[in-house]
């Protein structure tokens, strides 16, 4: 009596065959954890330390008074001293610096100190100088504030402050950080491997075989999505217990964005299945696939929120399927919106999955 062939088996065996060939890859692992885990750490060490201005000290600047004391003490102040003066001016020049300063002291007014501040800029720091004057006119009020104190046309009541979360930069790096590697890992992992599959024939062994074309497509998907979904895994958990990234709901938000993340992966090997399909020689895959997904890596919100973007490629980036699992990554992980709640991201990357696959079929080769 003939045993009856087991689509199931063959298609578990299939998906470990080729887990085992994902994960002996170089390459896989670098584009797939590689490369995010850089930027990931990169970003994280950066941390929040917001923008830095960059002010040279004249060599004759009273360093023992009580405004250089208050610079010093500035967080958002880089003072640099000790330079030589011509060297000094070249960075002014070339805006490597934004100021050069020089406070020079005189005899105390009272218990009030006094001094004269002179501050040098040119044209190449224009970008930051307000920043800078604002500071220095802060510290300048505060300390007339403690010395002369005086009326004022209205008291400012205490500023009530309400409970809420920091946003840091992992948390807006992160999630854009793990869209991008399921999309690259799905479209040129998937293309490269069925161009491949199909230009050594094994594909046509395969149909020699009683597994289903079905089966065969599910197993090197199911591959695919358990080495991206453990990717996933290792990048979150790097990204909270090393840099804070926030899970508002823990474990919860966590298991959340594990669905997020095979729900991506799914859709993006349809283009995948595209490139894979139209391409003609494996030269050609990379240009094809780098089409697909530098555009979204740039314009997608991976790095830059695309309201930072001007309002006319604005439009651009909204269509983009990386712009909304990049949306939903973030609303789940910090606002602490659940899968229901991020309905229009999903439905756009539905219907952009709906859409590639029907291309896939068209154009998909098997031999």
């Amino acid at each position: 009596m003939a045993v009856k062939y087991n689509q199931w088996k063959a298609l578990l065996a299939m998906s470990k065959a080729s887990l085992i060939g994902i994960v002996r890859s170089p390459s896989a692992v670098i584009f797939s954890l590689g490369f995010p885990l850089v930027f990931i750490l990169v970003f994280g060490f950066i941390g929040d330390n917001g923008i830095s201005v960059k002010v040279g000290v004249d060599a004759a600047t009273d360093t023992s008074s009580y405004l250089y004391k208050q610079l010093v003490s500035e967080k958002s102040l880089k003072l640099i001293s000790g330079q030589p003066a011509a060297e000094m001016e070249d960075d002014l020049k070339k805006g490597h610096i934004t100021a050069i300063i020089r406070i020079t002291s005189h005899p105390a007014q009272g218990n009030a100190p006094a001094c004269d501040v002179k501050v040098r800029t040119s044209t190449a720091a224009a970008d930051k100088i307000s920043l800078f004057k604002t500071i220095l006119t802060g510290i300048i009020y505060k300390a007339d504030d403690v010395y002369y104190p005086r009326g004022s046309v209205a008291k400012l009541e205490p500023v009530e402050v309400l409970p809420g979360r920091r946003y840091r930069t992992i948390d807006f790096i992160l999630p854009g950080l793990l869209s991008f590697s399921l999309l690259s890992a799905a479209v040129f992992s998937t293309a490269f491997l069925f161009f491949s599959l199909r230009q050594t024939l094994v594909l046509k062994r395969f149909f020699a075989t009683p597994i289903s074309r079905l089966n065969i497509v599910l197993g090197e998907a199911l591959a695919r999505l358990v080495f991206q979904v453990a990717g996933a895994v290792i990048i979150i958990a790097i990204g909270y217990f090393a840099f804070g990234f926030t899970l508002v709901h823990g474990w919860s938000t966590f298991f959340e964005m594990l669905v997020l993340t095979a729900f991506g992966v799914i859709v993006f090997m349809g283009f995948g299945f595209v490139v894979s399909g139209i391409a003609n020689s494996e030269s050609t895959i990379p240009p094809i696939a780098n089409v697909i997904t530098l555009p979204q890596f740039l314009l997608a919100g991976t790095f830059v929120a695309v309201d930072a973007f001007p309002s006319w490629l604005q439009p651009v980036c909204r269509i983009m399927p990386l712009t909304y699992l990049n949306d939903a990554f973030r609303k789940i992980a910090f606002e602490g919106q659940h899968l229901w709640n991020v309905g229009l991201e999903l439905g756009v990357l539905t219907l952009w999955g709906v859409i590639i696959y029907i291309v896939a079929v068209k154009v998909f080769r098997w031999e």
